[in-house]
């Protein structure tokens, strides 16, 4: 039960997001270049036949995660991105309103349902959320609610009120682990809180995040990747940077997951800190002096050998559409800047370089993205997450799938 002091606060955040939603729906869509709208609408149809060429690769009881030594590579279903392909397939559909690739997308949904009780992970978010949370903007189908409620369940079961986080990586008791990434989760839990009303949900949401702020930024505003605390003091221990090229650099795809994250979670809750946090660190990645003219990052804000460092196509996928959403919160000159970066972004990622052709890379649409570098782990390849993403922030810029409380322009 809710005290009223929560039951208070609760609502006025409810409040705020309704505001929120009201204000992003009366934003017209007048700044889009016509040119790249076109563009990007060539690029989807094409991604439908390369995605239809990727679906006869992937068994059906995995799922696709990169291209390597000239074949796909697939997962399990409990690998953190299993949850990409799917939720690719659901944009698609979305663009083209073709069955078969619905039909694609639920055959995969059954294979990872099982996923919903899966304690072991902090990706549930990237795996139930980016698949089944998009299978209900498609059909409203009651047992898709109920797999993401189990989910958030089930990762509410890895926080830790000491450290006052959610355990990211699995470890012994002398480490509580802590990534950048798990903020692209919390998104799954205000979910969970809208449908329910139950506050653990939002209180651990906004816990995490706040406990983020505190010990994972730098005065600059660039986060580290990992912060490993004492789990029954909450003391942190170490601030390192495990996929970086130092503990001390700018990862870039951290970097992207962060102002993701903290622009979801200023919609969902209508908190300023959020926004504020999310502001800097836009502020950050756009004025750093090592960002390209392309705007595609190195793989690191802070990697050696730049300008010959390779690129991270995903983590310019993931900053395009979360630049598209934070634009709806800010003053208009700033939106402006925003609405540029992300659009330079997209028609970068549109063409070469980064654009696959054909099958050339099985059917994945984007080259050039970095996994981890110091892991020798998928380096300079296509990655699923890096479609998605791409994919949700073209869909987003042609008006064609809503940033939440903007609604699609019609067909």
């Amino acid at each position: 039960m809710l005290t009223k002091r929560l039951l208070t606060h609760f609502s006025i955040c409810l409040l705020s997001g309704c505001l929120l939603a009201g204000c992003a729906s009366q934003k017209k869509l007048h700044w889009q270049d016509d040119t790249l709208q076109q563009k990007l609408a060539a690029v989807l149809d094409t991604a439908v036949t390369q995605y239809h060429l990727l679906q006869a690769s992937v068994p059906a009881d995995r799922f696709a995660r990169t291209f390597e030594k000239g074949q796909v590579q697939t997962i399990k279903s409990d690998g953190w991105v299993s949850g990409f392909y799917p939720g690719t397939l659901l944009f698609l559909y979305r663009h083209a309103n073709e069955s078969s690739l619905l039909a694609e997308a639920k055959r995969k949904l059954q294979v990872l349902e099982k996923e919903q009780f899966n304690t072991h992970t902090h990706d549930l978010g990237f795996m139930m959320y980016c698949s089944f949370g998009n299978a209900l903007q498609v059909e409203p189908n009651p047992a898709y609610k109920e797999v993401l409620l189990n989910s958030a369940r089930s990762l509410l079961s890895r926080f830790n009120p000491a450290v006052g986080c959610i355990r990211s990586w699995d470890s012994d008791s002398s480490h509580f682990l802590v990534i950048i990434d798990n903020m692209m989760n919390l998104e799954l839990l205000l979910y969970a809180f809208r449908q329910t009303g139950d506050s653990s949900f939002y209180k651990v949401a906004v816990t995490h995040a706040n406990t983020t702020i505190k010990n994972h930024f730098r005065p600059d505003y660039s986060s580290y990747h990992v912060v490993d605390y004492n789990a029954k003091t909450g003391a942190v221990q170490r601030k390192h940077t495990h996929q970086g090229a130092a503990d001390e650099s700018a990862w870039a795809r951290g970097q992207a997951w962060g102002l993701y994250g903290f622009t979801v979670m200023y919609r969902e809750t209508g908190d300023k800190n959020y926004l504020g946090q999310a502001r800097h660190i836009a502020q950050f990645l756009l004025n750093h002096p090592n960002l390209p003219a392309d705007k595609i990052p190195y793989w690191d804000f802070n990697a050696p050998g730049i300008p010959n460092a390779l690129r991270d196509a995903s983590a310019g996928a993931i900053m395009s559409s979360a630049l598209q959403e934070l634009a709806l919160y800010v003053p208009a000159a700033e939106a402006k800047t925003y609405r540029a970066a992300a659009e330079t972004m997209l028609k970068s990622l549109a063409g070469a370089p980064y654009k696959t052709v054909g099958a050339e890379a099985g059917g994945f649409l984007l080259k050039h993205s970095v996994g981890h570098l110091p892991g020798k782990s998928e380096i300079d390849v296509p990655l699923s997450y890096a479609d998605y993403y791409f994919v949700e922030s073209a869909l987003r810029y042609r008006g064609e799938i809503g940033i939440p409380g903007q609604k699609p322009a019609a067909k």
